[in-house]
């Protein structure tokens, strides 16, 4: 009679601290996070002043808030270039019809939502439709939405920014939701800070805890085989681009009832560093890889470098090259822990 050899499931053995860490993406963007925060707390003596602290987190709330759908977006396999000019689209639909109907702001703001939601759900529509690559797509409206915003504020107002609606009924509600800010400690807290901690948490639970969480990383893993399994493919894009309109609409809110009004032609490029802090915080430009978490790390290194760049005194023309260089080590940094998840 033969001994029966018992041998453990490796499925069900004990995962190690350190293997956990190195299979979470935003892992190299924690490390390069904690070495911008070192770093300029020693190039800058103003740097670690509780005001400066806030001006940080703001200017990454204001990144942050479009750079978790984008992230998302891209696990999902696509990217959006319209994602900048979206915000300011969202601004100047509330404004002016708000304006030119004479209407209760909060009119304006529900109009804005379902013409921003509309302008995503034509991304994501054109996308599954027409099989184009996403660049295309949103590059197209991109470039419609650019000359929309100048053209049309043009023809409605006369200039190339809207007309004040500070006086009109609604305005300090809606002031207060989508640009508020208290003062704790003498230091004062922007509202996008709490509207981008509530996107991070939702869309990590999205991620981590729901079925469309596993479409849209079997989506950017593979969308022939995700659809062999049974995957809603065109929902799971179209619901993702749509989530990018999601968030540009609360952007653009808090841009027009920050400052009452809008100029046509902001927001071009801002695209682009939405892709760069998803990428900085571990999102790979093929898809299937990366995390919400891992966005608002890599807001807060462009909140810490575009401000400790200032606070340091050094020369703001060197902005662009510092934002390049984080781009390029956070990618190879990312790519090695990867590897090193992969071989674990």
């Amino acid at each position: 009679m033969s001994a029966a050899v018992h041998t453990a499931d490796e499925r069900l053995a004990p995962v190690s601290l350190v293997r956990r860490l190195l299979g979470r993406p935003e892992l190299g963007a924690v490390v390069g996070a904690a070495a911008v925060f070192v770093f300029f707390s020693f190039a800058a003596d103003s740097f670690l002043r509780a005001s400066s602290l806030s001006t940080i987190l703001y200017s990454a709330s204001t990144i942050g808030i479009m750079a978790v759908p984008v992230a998302l977006l891209m696990i999902g396999g696509e990217f959006d270039l319209s994602a900048g000019v979206m915000v300011t689209t969202s601004a100047l639909f509330t404004s002016m019809f708000s304006y030119q109907m004479t209407a209760n702001v909060w009119v304006g703001v529900g109009v804005s939502l379902l013409a921003t939601l509309a302008i995503g759900f034509f991304n994501g529509f054109m996308l599954t439709r027409t099989k184009l690559p996403s660049f295309i797509i949103t590059l197209g409206t991109f470039l419609m939405l650019t000359g929309l915003n100048l053209g049309f504020t043009k023809l409605i107002s006369g200039s190339v920014s809207t007309k004040s609606i500070g006086d009109m009924e609604g305005f300090p509600s809606a002031k207060a939701l989508f640009a508020s800010q208290w003062n704790v400690g003498g230091v004062t807290l922007k509202v996008t800070i709490l509207w981008w901690l509530v996107l991070v948490a939702v869309a990590t639970w999205i991620l981590l805890r729901t079925r469309a969480g596993n479409w849209i990383f079997a989506v950017g893993g593979g969308a022939d085989a995700a659809r062999a399994v049974g995957v809603p493919v065109v929902k799971t894009r179209i619901g993702l681009y749509m989530g990018v309109a999601l968030c540009a609409w609360i952007s653009g809110q808090h841009i027009l009832f920050s400052f009452d009004v809008v100029q046509s032609g902001e927001g071009v490029g801002n695209e682009f560093l939405y892709i760069i802090a998803a990428v900085i915080g571990g999102c790979l430009m093929t898809g299937g890889y990366g995390s919400a978490i891992g966005s608002a790390v890599g807001a807060f290194i462009f909140g810490m470098t575009s401000n400790g760049i200032v606070y340091a005194q050094w020369n703001p023309d060197w902005f662009k090259f510092f934002l390049g260089a984080m781009l390029l080590l956070a990618t190879l940094l990312n790519a090695w822990v990867r590897k090193r998840a992969e071989a674990k």
